[in-house]
């Protein structure tokens, strides 16, 4: 995958201390990932990069909205989003990110890309049902929801027990109580 420039800090020009870096993520992010289940999307990146003797510490912060479409009625709305993501980026002989909290780059690098935290970070916050808000509270009018209500099995209603039934089964329903 190439890497997005914008999204690449290099960290060697900084100073030791706290950095703030800002981005703006909308739907041409996540066609660079083919990552089209969303309609549009306008969440902030807030990240708070600290530079340390040995270490980095990211802090990642999305707040936002993305436009889905629900998965009942397939309307589309407007799911507010909100999540946040702690990140230690430490030095070693080889990259490694198998650690999901954990990044190691070799010595002798100069720059961290994000993008791909950010992705994932914007994506898992996503629930795993999408439900519009009107479907939860009543307020929704669709031909779908009315169809799949039309179509929902009813509850059938317990007539008289007094109907005539085969005598041979009340012989054999008796067996069953007497023990």
């Amino acid at each position: 995958m190439i890497q997005l420039k914008e999204y690449t800090i290099p960290f060697v020009g900084l100073k030791q201390g706290l950095h703030q870096f800002e981005y703006r993520i909308d739907n041409t992010f996540f066609e660079h990932f083919e990552y089209d289940e969303f309609n549009a999307a306008a969440v902030k990146i807030d990240l708070e990069f600290n530079k340390k003797t040995t270490l980095l510490e990211l802090q990642f912060k999305a707040t936002g909205t993305v436009n889905i479409n629900c998965d009942l009625t397939n309307e589309p709305f407007d799911l507010p989003i909100e999540n946040d993501f702690f990140l230690v980026v430490k030095f070693g002989d080889e990259y490694n990110d198998e650690n999901e909290e954990l990044l190691i780059l070799p010595h002798g690098e100069y720059e961290v890309n994000v993008q791909q935290y950010i992705y994932e970070l914007i994506v898992l916050a996503m629930p795993q049902k999408r439900v519009h808000p009107g479907v939860e509270d009543g307020t929704l009018k669709s031909d779908i929801l009315e169809k799949l209500d039309e179509l929902s099995p009813k509850e059938k209603t317990i007539e008289n027990d007094s109907e005539e039934t085969d005598p041979r089964w009340d012989k054999l329903k008796n067996l069953l109580n007497d023990k």
